[in-house]
């Protein structure tokens, strides 16, 4: 049986983090909340295998909103993050979608927007936690990829943009495109997160196989 869904809030603004709890809670999503990424870090709930999405704001004092991105990905650790911040542009934006985040929200936030998305998210995390998207699973879908589609999907599991993808295995980068949008139907995810999250799992049982 899967655990019940929950939803991470890191913000450092007392009012919008109790205001954005009460919101989830409304619809049936337990949140807990955290004023400091460090709080969240030094905490093992993101090593919890229940299906959850984290909110972070951008700014905050000590580790920002994409520091925390970027710690995660350091740590192997992939849950799908959504960002909030009241001072959006266009190169954060695209810093943070390199890094894994699955969206990129501004305040004041609209709150229907913010529900339907987190809904969204913790579904497919409960699609890919179903019965068939075991680890073996997941290694017969990696499998099944062509060589370099498996090059393609180590590139941007790492973060690469379809550019760099394509200037470091020398194709066009329409070829990574395609190589892209072909790795995740084969693979079954719906987004680099999840994506992310499956070459996690991939590694953990690869390196299981080869003790």
């Amino acid at each position: 049986m899967t655990a019940e869904p929950i939803a991470y809030i890191v913000d450092d603004d007392p009012a919008l983090r109790d205001a954005l709890s009460l919101l989830l809670e409304s619809v049936e999503i337990p949140a807990k909340t955290f004023a400091r990424a460090e709080d969240l870090l030094a905490s093992s709930l993101l090593r919890d295998p229940r299906p959850a999405c984290l909110l972070a704001d951008v700014r905050m004092p000590g580790i920002s909103g994409i520091a925390l991105l970027e710690r995660l990905r350091e740590d192997g650790i992939a849950i799908p993050t959504i960002l909030i911040t009241g001072y959006g542009d266009i190169p954060m934006a695209v810093r943070a979608m390199k890094l894994g985040a699955i969206d990129f929200i501004t305040k004041p936030v609209n709150h229907q927007a913010l529900i339907d998305l987190v809904q969204e998210t913790l579904r497919d995390r409960l699609a890919c936690q179903g019965p068939d998207h075991g680890d073996d699973v997941l290694l017969e879908r990696f499998n099944e990829l062509t060589s370099r589609q498996q090059q393609v999907f180590r590139c941007i599991t790492a973060g690469q943009s379809n550019k760099t993808v394509a200037e470091e295995l020398g194709i066009s980068v329409r070829t990574a495109e395609f190589h892209r949008a072909r790795i995740m139907k084969k693979m079954q995810v719906h987004n680099l997160a999840d994506l992310t999250l499956a070459r996690v799992t991939i590694e953990s049982r690869l390196a299981q196989q080869n003790k």
